[in-house]
């Protein structure tokens, strides 16, 4: 995993691009600047540490990439390429098959990746993964495409008032435009082509595939799903660094726990973060029990009211592309521990969209006189009318599904790459860490997203098949215990700094672009809008540093004096 920029269709260099992305690439950074074209890549080494430095150029072909192929062991051999690979680099067979192939062979791809090919045929092209893992901005004018990691290399933000509603309503942006003007994302699967620095023709690869012969049987559904899971958990152990996990109470890290122990002859590593605050559900408990009887080297690091006001400013500084989901919080703060030991974790995201966890599915099945209603997310009446309908236009699936797997399907397209994972991304990021999600595999995704919706929701639980996999493998890990959600106290942390918070929020250039002053103050003084403080202090941070130009530590101390 690594930071990528580049400027197509100009001799402009792409090192002051680069240099802002230092963070996620602190082992080196390389440009190579050729004709009309500049590349540049911040590396953190995690497969051939020698040799896999780019841009790397093999079969008349060139590559920046950011992420990992995981099966290019697998396509190497399919594609004989032994004798004509030159590095240990996870990218390096995939210049040899675009060469045979051309376009084609970035559908054979299994991985996270977002990555630019110059090929042998003179054809550019930018791609990302299907499910959005990570992220690729765009920005296009007069002749020219730059493309980053990141959007902050392409100067200050401005205010946007869909991106503020967006972000106080659902927590995230789900435009395709960004609030620096004139940048866009990548969409999750896109492959794009460029030329003359501009784009010329594009597709989007789907995250799911249909599989080749689905299931219908219990026991034949666990067994397939241990076999999947086993693959898609050893290929994303594929590292030449120490790597380990990221455990919580749940079930989906729980699984992924089991593999890894499985997998390993050595104790994994494990780290959980957990509180010690009123109303926080503190997770330590149930994954300690997992950890002992998976005898794994399990760490625990506590995030407390201190954290929370040194940690915010730095976590809205990370996610310039903002995400107001307080998991945000704990996220960096684990990354920070784990990145004393680690350079690589496996999560658990994905897992409750694939396997249907969420409540909200179920609600979905129910006949409305026994309180079913549409699995959409529940937004402010005043804030949220405009966010919930541009939801609902990204949200719309295709046809055939079950109303189950359209409620995944709206999850896979919306929450998942613009909050989960980018949340990921960016706070693991941050400290130069690298974050694989092996539930997010295009066999694993198949298998679950089609298996019978009776397998998936069935009475109060979801996620049915991955509990009674658990319970076969892992019961320590308490499969049938009741879903609790997850919370960070924030509401309790910000309560007695409120009144000062609302007057200054009021300013915020970010929030005065869609919210009037009088409704911040309101929703910092009346007790009953106390949920709905943490999103607005996120946009106030993240609008004084990427609007505004503030230091983290500087745009806290502006909110609270």
């Amino acid at each position: 995993m690594c930071g990528i920029a580049g400027v197509l269709g100009a001799d402009d260099s792409a090192e002051p691009l680069i240099a802002q992305l230092a963070h996620r690439g602190p082992d080196g950074v390389r440009v190579e600047q050729g004709p009309s074209r500049s590349l540049a890549h911040a590396r953190l080494s995690i497969i051939d540490l020698e040799g896999g430095w780019q841009p790397l150029s093999a079969a008349g072909a060139t590559i920046i990439g950011n992420g990992e192929i995981y099966n290019y062991i697998e396509l190497a051999q399919a594609f004989q390429l032994e004798g004509k690979l030159s590095t240990g680099s996870d990218f390096e067979p995939l210049l040899h098959l675009y060469a045979r192939e051309g376009e084609a062979a970035f559908d054979r791809l299994r991985g996270m990746y977002a990555f630019c090919l110059i090929g042998a045929d003179g054809r550019t092209w930018l791609v990302r993964d299907p499910f959005g893992i990570k992220p690729l901005y765009v920005h296009v004018a007069d002749g020219v495409a730059r493309f980053a990691s990141e959007p902050r290399v392409f100067g200050a933000a401005h205010a946007n008032a869909e991106i503020t509603n967006a972000v106080a309503s659902l927590n995230y942006a789900l435009s395709k435009e960004t609030a620096w003007p004139g940048v866009y994302r990548l969409e999750p699967g896109e492959i794009a082509e460029f030329a003359d620095g501009a784009l010329i023709r594009r597709r989007v690869r789907p995250a799911i595939a249909k599989p080749k012969a689905p299931i219908s049987d219990e026991a034949r559904a666990l067994e397939a799903l241990d076999r999947v899971l086993e693959e898609s958990v050893r290929v994303h152990q594929r590292s030449d660094v120490p790597y380990g996990l990221f455990l919580s109470g749940g079930i989906d890290s729980a699984a992924i726990a089991t593999l890894m122990a499985r997998l390993n002859q050595r104790p994994v590593i494990a780290y959980t973060c957990g509180f010690d605050a009123p109303g926080a559900r503190d997770e330590r408990a149930q994954a300690e029990a997992v950890a002992r009887a998976l005898n794994l080297d399990w760490r625990e690091t506590l995030f407390t009211e201190e954290d929370f006001w040194a940690i915010a400013p730095q976590v809205a500084w990370a996610l310039d592309d903002p995400v107001a989901d307080y998991a945000t919080l704990p996220t960096y703060k684990l990354a920070a521990a784990a990145k004393e030991s680690l350079t690589v974790v496996l999560t658990g995201e994905g897992g409750d969209e694939l396997f249907a966890g969420y409540s909200r599915y179920r609600r979905s099945l129910r006949p409305s006189w026994l309180g079913g209603r549409a699995a959409e997310p529940q937004v402010d009446a005043i804030l949220g009318a405009d966010a919930l309908n541009t939801w609902r236009r990204h949200a719309q699936a295709p046809a055939g599904l079950t109303p189950l797997q359209r409620a995944q399907y709206a999850d896979i397209a919306t929450w998942l790459p613009n909050d989960l994972l980018l949340k990921l991304d960016r706070c693991l990021m941050a400290h130069g860490l690298e974050g694989r999600t092996p539930f997010l595999d295009p066999e694993v995704a198949a298998l679950a997203f089609y298996l019978p919706d009776q397998f998936k929701a069935r009475g109060r639980f979801g996620k049915y098949i991955l509990r009674k996999w658990l319970e076969q493998h892992c019961p320590a890990a308490a499969p049938w215990a009741k879903k609790r959600g997850f919370t960070v106290p924030v509401a309790g942390w910000i309560a007695p700094r409120a009144r000062e918070l609302g007057e200054s929020l009021a300013s915020v250039e970010a929030i005065a672009a869609a919210i009037d002053a009088d409704t911040v103050r309101a929703i910092f003084t009346e007790e009953a809008h106390a949920e709905r403080r943490w999103p607005l202090l996120f946009l106030g941070l993240w609008g004084r540093i990427h609007v505004e130009g503030a230091t983290p530590e500087a745009a806290l101390k502006s909110l609270l004096t």
